[in-house]
């Protein structure tokens, strides 16, 4: 629109100086013809149209045009309309202003102000012509509704382009924000996992070794002093646990490049419980997660059948077979009726202390593996955890 309005402006000058050579009027129409140039120009500079209003404004609602924006429309009118009245040629430089006064006003001045221009140019080429023209009569009216009406369809799209990219950025926006609740949640979720598969265990580890140390502290001093070592132990590795878990979450037993075997190798149950590790397969390198997913496992069911299940034996088997890995917690606990509620490793929690099995089963379930309980009473408890050699990407 720019390059048409320079364009007709250009050959409007050059008609008259062919025409009109010499004239008194020549220096007057040049001025204003760059005088029209200029204000056509600076325009848009000085001041934005209004309709690159805020994302915010809807199809419904049409920012009021600021007194700058008149006033420069009033100056680029009034310079046109004294150009025409100089030389009636310059009417056609008209049409690149309909879509001025269209950006400028609001919709029912705008078809006014393009009415009135219109009239004046209707005005202007029959004063031009030297018979009467109908072409004259008709064709400005009909190129200023065309130019009104491609100008009011391009407005009503790009609104509708301007509402629909709104409502994808707050969708967007909503849906980041949702995603990131969902993080938070499951961040959360995992450290509760975290702590009750670590600092919790331990310190109701320590929390049994000093009770028995006080209970045989007269009786056997001895015995008593190796419970309390024992829980000094189990603090010192509580204490690398939670500054491992400050640092990275990650488990202290696995620091190091220290294997997955190894760690499982190195976990008790406590002094009255004889933990016994096997190895099956060929073992391979396992993701961080699923590592760290199976030790967890192990101590939570470790604690449980330390904590529950009376026993006097564990036994913790690793296994690689092809496509998956299988860590098993067997024990020769008292057992407990599959009918009955959270069931543990070494048989069902405790009341309000049931979070060991929902935190196994939502690592299992994070990585796409599979958990499953087996016990019956007097005859102790299984517990199997298998996952994928290939485990999922976490949802």
């Amino acid at each position: 629109m720019h390059a048409a309005f320079f364009l007709l402006l250009g050959s409007s000058v050059a008609r008259f100086l062919l025409r009109h050579p010499g004239e008194p009027r020549t220096p007057w129409i040049i001025a204003l013809s760059i005088t029209l140039a200029l204000l056509y120009v600076l325009g848009p500079k000085t001041a934005t149209a209004p309709t690159t209003a805020p994302a915010a404004t809807t199809p419904t609602t049409t920012p009021r045009p600021t007194p700058r924006h008149l006033a420069r429309l009033a100056l680029v009118v009034a310079t046109w309309v004294v150009l025409v009245v100089l030389a009636p040629s310059f009417a056609w430089c008209a049409v690149p202003l309909f879509y001025t006064a269209l950006r400028t006003l609001l919709p029912r001045a705008a078809i006014v102000l393009v009415a009135l221009l219109t009239a004046f140019v209707v005005a202007a080429q029959l004063k031009l012509a030297t018979a009467f023209d109908p072409n004259l009569l008709l064709a400005p009216p009909a190129v200023a509704a065309l130019a009104t009406a491609v100008f009011v369809h391009m407005e009503r799209q790009t609104q509708a382009q301007r509402t629909l990219i709104d409502d994808l950025i707050r969708t967007r926006r909503e849906l980041a924000a949702t995603e990131r609740r969902e993080g938070t949640l499951a961040e959360r979720q995992r450290l509760s996992m975290e702590i009750h598969d670590t600092l919790a265990q331990n310190l109701s580890s320590q929390q049994m070794l000093l009770q028995a140390a006080e209970r045989t502290w007269d009786a056997d001093p001895a015995t008593a002093r190796a419970h309390v070592r024992t829980a000094t132990g189990i603090a010192a590795r509580g204490l690398a646990e939670a500054r491992r878990l400050v640092h990275d979450l990650a488990p202290a037993e696995l620091a190091d490049g220290v294997p997955l075997a190894e760690a499982l190798r190195a976990l008790d149950a406590g002094p009255e419980v004889t933990v016994r590790f096997h190895l099956e397969g060929a073992p391979v390198p396992l993701p961080d997660r699923t590592q760290s997913a199976l030790l967890r496992i192990a101590q939570g069911a470790l604690a449980n059948v330390r904590e529950h299940s009376g026993a006097r034996t564990a036994a913790l088997t690793l296994s690689f077979l092809g496509d998956q890995v299988v860590l098993d917690i067997a024990d020769d606990g008292r057992g407990f009726a599959a009918s009955r509620t959270q069931p543990g490793a070494a048989g069902p929690e405790r009341p309000g202390r049931g979070h060991g099995l929902p935190a196994m089963r939502a690592r299992v379930r994070q990585l796409g593996g599979t958990l499953t309980v087996e016990s019956t009473p007097a005859e102790g408890t299984v517990l199997s955890a298998a996952l994928p050699l290939t485990p999922l990407e976490p949802q």
